[in-house]
This record gives structure tokens, C-alpha cells and sequence, in this order.
């Protein structure tokens, strides 16, 4: 082998060692055909990623919520239309419908440009090449963060306040930020962060530390509660989801069974009641056709 053929063979080993780290050519988006992506890194770099499997929860799916479903949906419906609308903070009960909402409205608006990008917390240290991704595109982005919670020193908590409302970069019109969490304030409170509150006749100010927990989710323009289900509302929703499943009406057996689910679950959600007419379908039909 001569010289030649040894420094080629030697450039082509380098060659293969660098594809190895380096980070993969950024890829175009097609979301004419493209509904939702989820922000990832590989390689060390951030990218768009198609989500191939939508959910298909709609909006008539999610029962006992009308409130919370009517404010969403105004707030949604404006920011199709092109007028003001405000980022949203759902927050409550776990299982309640929060992140099945922001599903369904996918579904409801993908045909008028509705597209959604999922990031986790960590990601959102990336939110300037997201939006320089998406802000020429001629489609409405919904940046949708699932169960989100903080500690101060995470880097996505300041990237996030700031470009709620303290960046000089703002937000590009075609673009709103929705969040869920089971938690109000998205950090964890402690009591000594209470013994610094000063009362002052019947004003109270709270201390440092908790004025900025509670600075993040004020920078949210809407905020929608969800609650814990009563028994009869939970009841409501299973009877739902048998129907979807072309199951018998609630009786008095199946009934039982899933008060019974729901105290073994220890919650009466409506994730908890969509599971519990998943197993009691299945094993009905199971048992009938052996």
C-alpha cells in the first residue's frame, strides 16, 4: 500500500469517527402533512421529530370538565383566527383531563393549521431554535409542556420565564405556550419560605422566595383549574367510555366493579375510569367468546 493509499484510509477512519458524534443534519419539517413533533436531542443536538401516532381523544370525550373544556376552547379558537389569545397553565388533579384536553384540540383544529410541539422541561433551554424553526411558518404551533414542575436552579425554568415575559425576544404571533401540572406555582413550596411573609395591618407580603414561585405561573395569561370527580361524576365517565367501547349500559354489576377499581387505584379520575372500561370490556367479551 502506498502513501496515497494510506492517508485515504486514514481519512476515511477520522470520517467514520466524526459521523459518529457529530450532531445529524437538521432536518426539514413537512407540516403540511406533519401534525405534532416532539423536540429531542441526539447526538448532542436539538431537533424536530415527527409523532406519526396521534392520539384520538376528541373533545366529546372528556366529560364532567365543561368548564375548563369552554375556556380552552375560546382561548384555542381566537388563536386560529389570528387574534389575541393568551399561554395557558392547566393545573390540578392528576388524571383530571389536562393533557388529554390539549390532545383534543389537535384533533379539533389540525384541519385549520393547528399543530403542536411537545418539549420536556429540559428542551426548553432550546426554545430560540424552536422558534426559529416554526415563526415564518404559516401554521399556529401550540408549544405543549406535559406535568411540568421545577427546581430554581434548572436551566428550562429561566429560559421558560423569560420568554413568557422578560425576554426581549418575544413570542412569535404563530406561537402559544400551553403547560400542565399538578402543581400551581410549578416548584415545590417549603414552610420556612412562608416565616419570611410580613403582615403589615391587614396587607400581607409574601416573602422573596415565594414571590418568585409564584412569578412563572403568573407570566401564564390563562390559568384553568381541574378538581378532583365526585363519585357520580366518575360513575359519569365510565358509563362514557363503555359506550364508546359498544359496551352494555352501566349496570348495577359493572357498577359496582368500578367503585371497587377506583378504591384499589385510590383516585376517581377519568384516566382511572377510561382503564376501568378498558379491563371490564376486554374481560367480558373475553369470557363470552370462550
Amino acid at each position: 500500500m502506498d502513501k496515497l493509499e494510506v492517508f485515504l484510509q486514514r481519512a476515511r477512519e477520522v470520517l467514520d469517527r466524526l459521523d459518529a458524534v457529530l450532531p445529524p443534519a437538521r432536518q426539514t419539517v413537512e407540516w403540511e402533512q406533519t401534525l405534532a413533533c416532539r423536540w429531542q436531542h441526539r447526538n448532542g443536538r436539538g431537533a424536530l421529530f415527527p409523532i406519526s401516532q396521534i392520539h384520538a381523544i376528541r373533545l366529546h370525550d372528556l366529560h364532567e370538565i365543561d368548564l375548563q373544556k369552554q375556556q380552552i376552547h375560546q382561548n384555542t379558537q381566537q388563536f386560529i383566527q389570528g387574534l389575541p389569545a393568551n399561554n395557558v397553565l392547566l393545573t390540578g388533579a392528576r388524571g383530571t383531563g389536562k393533557s388529554s384536553l390539549v390532545k383534543a384540540l389537535l384533533n379539533e383544529y389540525s384541519a385549520q393549521g393547528l399543530r403542536v410541539i411537545e418539549v420536556d422541561k429540559a428542551g426548553l433551554i432550546d426554545l430560540p431554535e424552536i422558534i426559529s424553526a416554526i415563526s415564518a411558518r404559516p401554521e399556529k404551533f401550540i408549544l405543549y409542556c406535559d406535568d411540568l414542575s421545577f427546581n430554581a436552579a434548572e436551566s428550562g425554568y429561566q429560559a421558560l420565564k423569560a420568554a413568557l415575559d422578560g425576554s426581549v425576544v418575544a413570542l412569535p404571533d404563530n406561537l402559544l405556550i400551553y403547560a400542565t401540572s399538578n402543581r400551581r406555582h410549578l416548584m415545590p413550596e417549603q414552610m420556612s419560605e412562608n416565616l419570611g411573609t410580613q403582615y403589615m395591618g391587614d396587607e400581607i407580603h409574601p416573602a422573596e422566595g415565594v414571590e418568585e414561585k409564584i412569578s412563572l405561573s403568573e407570566r401564564f395569561g390563562l390559568w384553568v383549574s381541574f378538581y378532583p370527580f365526585t363519585q357520580d361524576e366518575y360513575l359519569n365517565i365510565v358509563a362514557h367510555w363503555l359506550q364508546h367501547f359498544n359496551a352494555p349500559p352501566l349496570t348495577e354489576e359493572s357498577r359496582r366493579a368500578a367503585l371497587q377499581w377506583a378504591l384499589t387505584r385510590g383516585s376517581r379520575s377519568g384516566r382511572v375510569a377510561g382503564q376501568f372500561a378498558r379491563g371490564w370490556v376486554g374481560t367480558q367479551r373475553l369470557t363470552s367468546s370462550t
